[in-house]
C-alpha cells in the first residue's frame, strides 16, 4: 500500500511561487499625479524653510541648543543600549544590503530589474543631493560646536541635513514605492515612517544630530521618494537595454533565449480603435513552462509500470529446430 507524503509549510511555499508571474500584470506604478506634485512642493518649501531658519540663526537655532544642553542621554540611560544598535537602521552600508537582497529576490522570482535599479536609482539620487548639501553648507555637530548659540555652518562639517534620517526614509520607504497593491503600499508606508521618526529622533536623543539637521534630514529623504516617478521612464529604457544585451550573448553563446523578456510596459496593447477580437499576446506562467515535456521523451502520455493492461503472448517462445518435429522420434533402422 503506497501513502503520499504530507506537504510541509516549505513544500506550500514554493508551490505558492510556482504559480507566480513572470511579471505581475496590471503592476500598480506609483505616477506623477497632481497629488504627489503638491506634495513634492509642500516638502521643497519646507525644505527651504529649515535652512533659511538655520542660516538666519533663529529659534530654531537656540532650541537646537537648549536640547543639546538638555543631554536626553543622561536623562533616559537606561535606553541607551537598545538606541545604540536601534540607530543602525539609518546606516547606509548594512541596510542597503538587506534591502537590496530582497528586491533581488523579488527581481529574481518575478523576472523584472525594476526593483534593484529603482533601488539603485533612489541611492543615487539621496548620495548627490543628501552629499551636496552637506559639503556645501558645512555645519557642525552638537559634539563639535564651538560658539554656543551659533548655528555653526561654513565650518567644515557634514551633518546638516542628517544622512542617517535620509537614508532611513528613503531605503525603507523605497519598499512601500515599490509594492505591488496599494493596501500593501499604505502598511508598508507606515512601518517606514515609524522607522524613520525613530531613527532620527535616536540621533538627537544620542546627541549626534541637532533636531534640525533631522527635519531637514526628513525632507531631504521624502523629496527623493516623491521624485521616483520622473525616473520611472530612464528605468524602463535602462531595464529593456540590460534584457536586450543579455539576450544578444545568450544567442552568440547557442543558449535557448526566454519568449518574454520585456517589460509588460512595453509589450503591444490592445488599441482602442482596433477590432474586438484583437488580445495581447498572453505570457506563459512560469510554472507551465517548469512542466514541460523534454525534447528527448515521446510527445505521447507515459504512464506507470503498475498501470499497463498485462498482454497475453500468443504463439510459443521456444525457437524452432530443423531437425525436430513436435509428436514424432527418431527410430534407428534395422539392417538387414
Amino acid at each position: 500500500m503506497r501513502t503520499e507524503r504530507s506537504l510541509t509549510r516549505l513544500d506550500r511555499l514554493f508551490a505558492r511561487l510556482d504559480r507566480e508571474p513572470e511579471r505581475p500584470a496590471h503592476l500598480d506604478e506609483p505616477r506623477m499625479s497632481p497629488h504627489r506634485i503638491v506634495l513634492l512642493s509642500a516638502t521643497l518649501a519646507f525644505y527651504a524653510a529649515i535652512v533659511v531658519a538655520v542660516v538666519t540663526t533663529s529659534w530654531l537655532v537656540r532650541f537646537d541648543w537648549q536640547v543639546m544642553f538638555f543631554r536626553p542621554y543622561q536623562q533616559w540611560p537606561e535606553i541607551h543600549g537598545f538606541l545604540d544598535y536601534w540607530v543602525v537602521l539609518g546606516q547606509r552600508g548594512p541596510t542597503a544590503v538587506m534591502v537590496a537582497a530582497w528586491l533581488g529576490w523579488r527581481s529574481w522570482r518575478q523576472h523584472t530589474l525594476r526593483p534593484l535599479l529603482m533601488f539603485g536609482a533612489a541611492l543615487l539620487l539621496l548620495n548627490a543631493t543628501v552629499g551636496a548639501a552637506k559639503i556645501g553648507m558645512g555645519r557642525l555637530g552638537p559634539h563639535y560646536a564651538t560658539v554656543i548659540g551659533s548655528n555653526e555652518m561654513g565650518q567644515g562639517g557634514d551633518i546638516f541635513p542628517s544622512g542617517h534620517t535620509a537614508n532611513a526614509v528613503v531605503t525603507w520607504g523605497i519598499l512601500a514605492y515599490l509594492a505591488s497593491t496599494p493596501r500593501t503600499r499604505r502598511y508598508l508606508s507606515a512601518l517606514s515612517a515609524v522607522v524613520s521618526l525613530s531613527v532620527g529622533l535616536t540621533t538627537v536623543y544620542l546627541g549626534t544630530h541637532w533636531l534640525s539637521d533631522v527635519l531637514l534630514g526628513w525632507a531631504a529623504g521624502l523629496l527623493v521618494l516623491l521624485a521616483l516617478p520622473w525616473v520611472e521612464p530612464l528605468i524602463t529604457v535602462v531595464e529593456t537595454w540590460i534584457l536586450g544585451a543579455r539576450d544578444a550573448w545568450r544567442r552568440r553563446g547557442g543558449a535557448p533565449v526566454p519568449v518574454s523578456t520585456a517589460p509588460a510596459a512595453l509589450l503591444p496593447q490592445r488599441s482602442a480603435a482596433g477590432p474586438r477580437d484583437e488580445q495581447p499576446p498572453a505570457r506563459e506562467p512560469v510554472a507551465a513552462a517548469r512542466s514541460r515535456t523534454p525534447a528527448y521523451l515521446a510527445p505521447g502520455p507515459h504512464t506507470a509500470r503498475c498501470e499497463r493492461t498485462p498482454v497475453t503472448p500468443q504463439g510459443t517462445r521456444r525457437p524452432p529446430h530443423p531437425e525436430r518435429v513436435r509428436g514424432t522420434s527418431a527410430r534407428p533402422l534395422a539392417g538387414g
